[in-house]
């Protein structure tokens, strides 16, 4: 299926890069590896696994001042500036225009037709994160859509990326699963009331949701649901850490 519609990286911005590092190689177990000088204003930290890196962290900039602390998601395509177009002809929108990372690759920042932002990217060549299951790799990506049969069918025209099982959550509407090269990898639903704005959310795997809810409030964060059993028989909790950024954690027992 080529690199195109694949979730590739993770990045935290955040108020506060040295409390965030601390607070994610805690509750996650990730090893925090920062990138070039620290007096540089754009000064970049990759969060490790044993086998690489897996998502970043970084300040906010300067020009998105006032945006709250939040985890984003790349996603892989072959062209950044067609697709950045072809996001905004579709009803969505252009927040950052296509620009090069030296010797990284090529990104854009979008919004889809509801505003959940991501981030499009193609790598410079060989670049790759590691592949894994289990505790420090990415588990699950997860869309709260204003309109969740909408996004559906957004985000299949746009990135081919493939209707699976349906999970009927009663008032809450359905949750639809997709699919990227044959596996489920994303979910789908209508929010509810209380989350204020779409967005994209990720899960991070641990060796037990609680007993990473135990390291989340011990670390200043916030649990705001879980630990909880979804249809697969995994669990998963969903948090805040310290300075407000939203994600979950996932784990095959409690």
């Amino acid at each position: 299926m080529g690199v195109t519609g694949k979730f590739t990286w993770y990045e935290v911005l955040t108020t506060d890069t040295e409390a965030a590092a601390a607070f994610y190689a805690k509750v996650i177990g990730w090893t925090p590896a920062p990138q070039g000088s620290a007096a540089d204003p754009m000064h970049y930290t990759v969060f490790e696994t044993a086998e690489g890196g897996v998502a970043g962290l970084m300040a906010i900039p300067p020009d998105a001042a006032g945006m709250p602390p939040s985890w984003a998601g790349y996603v892989g395509v072959d062209d950044v500036d067609a697709y950045a177009k072809k996001f905004e002809a579709a009803g969505g929108a252009i927040r950052r225009p296509p620009d090069d990372i030296p010797g990284v690759g090529r990104f854009s920042v979008v919004a889809d037709p509801q505003g959940a932002a991501l981030v499009l990217f193609k790598g410079a060549d060989g670049m790759a994160p590691p592949a894994g299951d289990g505790p420090g790799y990415p588990a699950w990506r997860e869309l709260m859509a204003a309109d969740g049969p909408a996004a559906v069918e957004f985000y299949t025209s746009m990135f081919g990326w493939e209707k699976s099982a349906g999970h009927d959550m009663g008032p809450m509407g359905v949750y639809q699963l997709l699919a990227y090269d044959g596996l489920d990898r994303m979910g789908i639903m209508t929010k509810p009331p209380q989350v204020p704005v779409p967005n994209w959310g990720f899960y991070f795997g641990v060796d037990a949701t609680g007993a990473a809810g135990e390291r989340i409030k011990a670390g200043g964060g916030t649990v705001l649901q879980g630990p909880m059993q979804v249809p697969t028989g995994d669990w998963v909790l969903q948090a805040q850490d310290p300075q407000g950024a939203y994600f979950n954690v996932h784990s095959s027992n409690a």
